[in-house]
C-alpha cells in the first residue's frame, strides 16, 4: 500500500492575529512557526492598539502590521471605521484563519460574516459559563471548583459560537483573581496552538457542531478537552 500521501507534509495554515495588548499568546504562536512545531504562516497582525506590546513582538518576527487604534483627532476609531479598515487588511493577506488572542473589541454580525476566513476567539473562561470580562474574579466570588480557557467560533452573539476545545484546571482554596489569571494564561499558551494544529490537520472542523450525523457518532463530541495537572 501507498504511503505517499502520508508522508507529504501540511500546507502550512496561514493566520491572521487580532490582539490589544501584550500577546504572549501571539508570541507562542511565533515561536512555534519558527520552531516548525506548527504549520503555520503568520500573515499579519492587526492591533486596535497603537501601544500594544504584541506589535512588538510581530515586527520582531518580520510579520506585516497593521494599526487600526486613533484617527487623526486622536479620538479613537469607531468600530465601523475599524472594521472597515479591518476588513480591508483581511482580504489584502487571505488569511486561511482569523485569531483572536486577547482582542478587546466587540465585533458586528456583519464584519463577521464577511470576513474572508473563519474567525475563532480564546476566552479565560469553561464556555459557556462566564462569559464577558472579569471572569477570574466571578469564578472566585462564585467558588467554583473548575475554571480554564475556551477557544470557539465567533459568531456575532458575544461568545456564544461552538466552543471547540478547552483547557480545565482545579481552582486552589488559595487563588486570588490575579494567581488565577497567572494559572489560566499557561493553559492558553498551550491550548492555542494544540488547537490550531488539529484545524490544521483537519482533526477539527469549524463547521463542525455537538450534533453529529449517525455516521460520525464514533467521534467525540465538542468540545475537546485538555486536562492539565497543576
Amino acid at each position: 500500500m501507498s504511503t505517499d500521501n502520508a508522508s507529504q507534509p501540511i500546507k502550512p495554515l496561514r493566520i491572521a492575529v487580532l490582539v490589544s495588548g501584550s500577546g504572549s499568546n501571539l508570541q507562542v504562536l511565533i515561536n512555534a512557526m519558527q520552531a516548525g512545531a506548527l504549520p503555520i504562516e503568520i500573515v499579519g497582525v492587526i492591533s486596535n492598539r497603537e501601544d500594544a506590546y504584541a506589535l512588538t513582538r510581530a515586527k520582531d518576527a518580520n510579520i506585516p502590521v497593521a494599526i487600526l487604534s486613533h484617527v487623526a483627532s486622536g479620538k479613537r476609531m469607531g468600530i465601523k471605521t475599524f472594521e472597515t479598515h479591518a476588513n480591508e487588511q483581511l482580504i489584502a493577506w487571505q488569511p486561511d484563519l482569523i485569531v483572536l488572542a486577547g482582542f478587546m473589541r466587540v465585533l458586528s454580525g456583519s464584519f463577521i460574516d464577511n470576513v474572508p476566513a473563519p474567525m475563532i476567539n480564546l476566552h479565560p473562561s469553561l464556555l459557556p459559563v462566564y462569559k464577558g470580562l472579569d471572569t477570574h474574579k466571578r469564578v472566585i466570588q462564585a467558588g467554583e471548583r473548575c475554571h480554564g480557557c475556551s477557544i470557539h467560533k465567533v459568531t456575532a452573539e458575544l461568545d456564544a459560537g461552538q466552543v471547540l476545545t478547552q483547557a480545565v484546571l482545579d481552582v486552589d482554596i488559595n487563588d486570588t483573581a490575579e494567581s488565577l489569571q497567572s494559572r489560566v494564561q499557561k493553559l492558553e499558551h498551550q491550548l492555542l496552538p494544540w488547537t490550531i494544529l488539529l484545524l490544521a490537520k483537519n482533526v477539527l472542523s469549524l463547521e463542525a457542531n455537538n450534533t453529529p450525523s449517525q455516521t460520525e457518532t464514533y467521534l467525540p463530541k465538542l468540545p475537546l478537552q485538555l486536562l492539565i495537572d497543576g
